[in-house]
């Protein structure tokens, strides 16, 4: 079998079954560790088996019995306790399934039931993101802006408390969706980001199949909750930003920012459901919150029909609203840009070197920081600026396109 083709073939399970496989473990198990470091193994086997064997006609099927075998491997040699042995047993058993609770589709449940809030915001959305969205903890680590040392420890302690605390692992009935929405949303978003964007450098610039799947489980988790507002507001968002992936890389592999995109190549439908959604979340009369006010921003950009009819004080506006809900400085920082475009370059870099010291480490920080100065004339500082971008960017694409910005300056 083409070789090619079977790593791609492990490389969407991955995806697929990542989180069903974990999932199975953990309820047969109890145990996170055991059930992570078994799905790790069996889609381990798969990447060095499928290739000579050929893709299994049930590869999900297959990599959860490979797993479940790793696991009472591990168990059986780790010999912690003989009730642990009986449960190896369990995995053959015949009982009926699970209720599902209040959420019907598997992946959503599963997340709901990982956002449990018992943890902190952020250790339940990185541990979910680990746990069932299958993200690495490289790239969960550069989502939130931190050592991948800092957010493996994170996860790790995760894991320890829930076992140490016996939160259980348990299907989230309706009355828990409330408590574990705002985390299910980050969840989503994230991955989303990541398929938008990807961070790691040896993958796609743009993941559809995690976009499409945030996307996917967005939408039914509207269905569930049509009132909440963040829940449009972040399908709203989705929609607007998945509109303009036809035109976000060149056809040479280069990204190809917002003012310079063709837009004629976006998704006229994505971008009417996302406006419609906006205007009735505006139509509420409601305060709104962060991914509202990120799809207004949104819907701002994709309205303009040539990049010089953007509403940049309205943007501006937008984004002095979300500071006051999400003081952070990635926020400040694409403030930044529309201030650039209201009041010039150089109150806007004033606003950026001031956000040096948390964001350092963040590509987006220095790619902002050379633009304005390449705007400015200083060219041998944007040159250095581009090159700290350069360093940090994840993917091929992000890094084509500094790379020719910053050949295109003189030469010192």
């Amino acid at each position: 079998m083409n070789e090619v083709n079977a790593r791609e073939a492990v490389t969407r399970a991955h995806h697929e079954e990542w989180a069903r496989v974990v999932a199975a473990l953990t309820r047969r198990f109890g145990d996170l560790d055991v059930a992570e470091e078994a799905a790790a193994e069996a889609f381990a086997t798969a990447v060095e088996r499928w290739p000579a064997d050929g893709v299994p006609p049930s590869p999900g099927a297959w990599l959860t019995t490979t797993a479940t075998r790793r696991a009472i491997d591990r168990i059986r040699r780790e010999n912690k306790r003989e009730d642990k042995q009986r449960q190896a047993v369990l995995v053959y058993d015949d009982g009926p399934p699970e209720p599902t609770g209040a959420v019907d589709d598997e992946r959503l449940r599963l997340i709901f039931t990982c956002c449990h809030p018992a943890l902190a915001m952020e250790t339940r959305v990185a541990l979910t993101l680990r746990m069932v969205a299958g993200l690495t903890v490289a790239e969960i680590a550069r989502a939130f802006l931190v050592q991948e040392s800092a957010m493996g420890q994170r996860i790790t302690r995760a894991k320890a408390k829930i076992k140490a605390a016996r939160i259980p692992y348990r299907v989230p009935a309706a009355e828990d969706l409330p408590a574990r929405v705002s985390g299910v949303l980050a969840v989503l978003f994230l991955v989303f980001n990541e398929g938008y964007l990807a961070t790691g450098p040896g993958t796609s610039p743009l993941r559809h199949d995690l976009t499409a799947e945030a996307i996917r489980l967005t939408r039914l988790l509207r269905t569930l909750l049509p009132g909440d507002g963040e829940v449009a507001g972040l399908l709203a968002l989705m929609l607007l930003t998945e509109a303009r992936r036809g035109a976000r890389v060149s056809a040479s592999g280069e990204l190809v920012p917002l003012p310079d995109q063709d837009r004629g190549v976006w998704d006229a439908a994505l971008i009417a459901e996302g406006h419609r959604l906006v205007r009735e979340r505006l139509a509420t009369g409601a305060a709104p919150g962060r991914y509202q006010i990120l799809a207004a921003v949104n819907a701002v950009h994709t309205y303009a029909r040539d990049v010089r009819d953007t509403d940049w004080s309205q943007i501006r506006a937008l984004y002095d609203q979300l500071v006051r809900l999400d003081p952070s400085p990635v926020v400040a920082l694409n403030r930044a840009v529309a201030v650039a475009e209201l009041d010039g370059p150089q109150v806007a870099l004033a606003t950026v070197d001031r956000l040096k010291g948390r964001l350092a480490g963040y590509h987006a920080f220095h790619a902002t920081r050379a633009e304005l100065l390449r705007r400015m004339g200083r060219d041998e500082e944007a040159r250095t600026a581009y090159d700290e971008a350069i360093y940090l960017a994840g993917n091929s694409a992000q890094i084509a396109y500094l790379t020719r910005r910053r050949d295109e300056l003189r030469s010192p």
